[in-house]
């Protein structure tokens, strides 16, 4: 059952703020006036995020909730019963007190997937439509099983993804961290010798010696610079679809990183798509509930345009095709499933054609990553080497002995 922040008059005058479960708002003013208070404002709280909107429930608590409840149901458990076991056994609180939400909304009448329904945050639409699939069809543990191993794709997918870029953003902090040290605090010292010298100052040194007075003089600003940018672009990417569309086509288009995005992106899709048409979702349907996990809109406005030409009487193959988002050996395996009648298999086919795919880009992308910033790093300290090194020998080969 959902829970609201209230603000509410009580029956001296007194404004009394609080929180209370309740169905809807009208519930909420119910209980309230059952307590001799009069609602004023109210806020639907949402259990899954904390602060800073952030989403407290992971990947893995959804795994195991899955896992777990297709495990009691295929025992024959009722799914009231395995949901306490569920609660009873669940070590994150915030995931706890939802999954009290879940059975109190059901014991008050409503469906598993209409209760889950209630936490949008947490169980997407895909989630609560396949649930609401094996509520109708009866094969609960069924779906719960696909769910679970898409989940697990996820996370696995994801774990590879974060492993890659982990090496890469700490080695090339710690250097750039170094670099700025040294030129705040060594450079300036060099510098102040080797102008003593009296020699001639290369083009190199110059520049050595005007990167480290900017850094000395305005630090603050190429430190707040970065976040700057980052809350700028975030800003516009929540308010403005102009900029959310633009920004969205840049990332696949990002060197290295950006193919590999997009195949991991249409790959959910595919895989989505093929766990939602298997489970005897329509078409149409499992189309636009799929596209909700592709997460960019260049992507998404592609999804559209195929859903558009398929609603109007093409064959799935050939909408793919004309978007121009899939490979032509993916479009031929649809291709092959509609004419066979075995369409589900094609879009298993499908999946496994980007798992695979998404694999090897991935494992030839972490020597890719690694030489370009071992390669950046020699650059730079390549430029240090001459630009301290060049003017002392330029001036120790005019002595003459």
């Amino acid at each position: 059952m959902p829970l609201f922040q209230y603000k509410a008059i009580d029956a001296s005058g007194k404004f009394i703020t609080g929180s209370l479960d309740a169905g809807n708002s009208n519930d909420l003013e119910l209980r309230l006036e059952k307590m001799e208070m009069d609602l004023v404002t109210f806020k639907q709280k949402d259990l899954g995020t904390d602060l800073f909107g952030r989403n407290k429930i992971g990947r893995r608590d959804l795994i195991n909730f899955s896992f777990y409840l297709e495990q009691l149901t295929r025992a024959g458990v009722p799914i009231l019963e395995g949901l306490a076991d569920l609660r009873d056994g669940e070590e994150n609180p915030t995931f706890r007190d939802i999954i009290t939400g879940l059975i109190e909304a059901i014991e008050g009448g409503n469906s598993f997937s209409q209760a889950l329904n209630l936490y949008p945050k947490i169980f997407d639409d895909v989630f609560v439509s396949l649930i609401r699939v094996g509520e109708r069809s009866g094969r609960m543990s069924v779906v719960l099983v696909d769910i679970t191993e898409t989940l697990k794709w996820q996370d696995e997918l994801m774990a590879k993804a974060k492993k890659i870029m982990m090496y890469p953003s700490v080695i090339g902090t710690l250097v750039l961290s170094v670099i700025m040290f040294m030129m705040i605090f060594v450079v300036p010292d060099i510098m102040g010798a080797i102008v003593s010298l009296g020699g001639k100052i290369p083009f190199e040194t110059r520049l050595l010696m005007a990167t480290s007075n900017f850094l000395i003089n305005y630090w603050y600003i190429v430190i707040a610079t970065p976040f700057a940018i980052f809350f700028t672009l975030k800003y516009f990417y929540s308010t403005s679809t102009k900029a959310r569309f633009r920004l969205d086509g840049l990332m696949l288009k990002l060197p290295i990183v950006g193919p590999v995005n997009e195949k991991i992106k249409i790959s959910r899709f595919t895989r989505y798509f093929s766990l939602m048409f298997a489970s005897g979702i329509t078409v149409l349907d499992a189309i636009n509930l799929s596209k909700g996990v592709l997460s960019n809109s260049v992507l998404e406005d592609g999804i559209d345009r195929a859903w558009q030409q398929i609603s109007e009487g093409s064959s799935i193959s050939e909408a793919f095709k004309n978007i121009g988002i899939f490979p032509p050996l993916v479009v031929r395996m649809l291709r092959v499933g509609e004419s066979s009648g075995q369409m589900d298999k094609s879009l298993d086919n499908v999946s496994y054609f980007f798992d695979r795919d998404i694999n090897d880009s991935i494992e030839k992308m972490e020597p890719v990553l690694q030489t370009s910033l071992m390669a950046t790093i020699g650059i730079i300290v390549l430029w240090l080497a001459l630009s301290v090194l060049g003017p002392i020998y330029d001036t120790i080969s005019t002595i003459d002995f």
